[in-house]
Formats: structure tokens, C-alpha cells, sequence
């Protein structure tokens, strides 16, 4: 993490994940969904790190993609790395630019909004 900026975060995808047995089983591929949410997870965590005893009881909502485009499939072996720039802040709102990286090629991007809220 560098501050509230940006953060990268790593998902190494193996064999056994639970998607592949019917995402393709003889052509595993990780479902474009999962690659979004993990971008939203890792901006997320990144809302969250920087805001440090502030963010007890806070949950972050997700609340918009822009932009995404799948450029090329993830399967099993590959580390994927998510680059999360924040670009955005107002108030408890948060804008963050997204990349997904296998092997520093770009496997998928979004432009993602968030929202921290209290959870009670």
C-alpha cells in the first residue's frame, strides 16, 4: 500500500478453485465477475487501511463499474496482481482506477465506485 492511493494485491488461482468446476472444466478460465470483485476487495482494503481505528464498524458497499474490459483469460497457475489506483474522494465516497496483471500483461481493467457506510 502507498498511503491511500494505491495498493496491489495478489490472487494466486489454483486448480481447485470451486468456479472451475463449471466455469469451463476442460478450458478452466476464472469467471470475469470474480476478477472485478477482487478489484473491488482490494480498493476496498485500501479505503479501509488508510482510515486505521476509524474504520471499525464500517463496511464498504459497492456502487459502480465503468469501463471494464476482459482482455485476456486467467487460469489456473496464474498470479494475478491487482493494481488499484485511488483517482477520487468525496466524503465517504471513493472512485479507483483498476488493473488486473498476470505476468505484468493486463488481463482486465475497471474504473470502480465504492461507499463506506456504518454497519450498524
Amino acid at each position: 500500500m502507498d498511503g491511500d492511493q494505491s495498493c496491489i494485491g495478489v490472487k494466486n488461482v489454483t486448480i481447485n478453485e470451486p468456479f472451475f468446476q463449471g466455469h469451463f472444466p476442460a478450458r478452466p478460465v476464472m469467471p470475469g465477475v470474480l476478477l472485478i470483485e477482487a478489484m473491488a476487495q482490494t480498493a476496498g482494503a485500501l479505503a479501509l487501511d488508510h482510515m486505521g481505528v476509524e474504520a471499525a464498524g464500517q463496511l464498504v458497499f459497492f456502487m459502480t463499474i465503468d469501463n471494464a474490459k476482459f482482455r485476456k483469460p486467467v487460469g489456473p497457475g496464474d498470479v494475478v496482481h491487482f493494481h488499484v489506483q485511488q483517482t477520487q474522494k468525496r466524503g465517504p465516497v471513493y472512485k479507483f482506477s483498476c488493473e488486473a496483471k498476470v505476468d505484468g500483461v493486463k488481463v482486465a481493467q475497471a474504473d470502480i465506485g465504492a461507499m463506506l457506510a456504518s454497519d450498524s
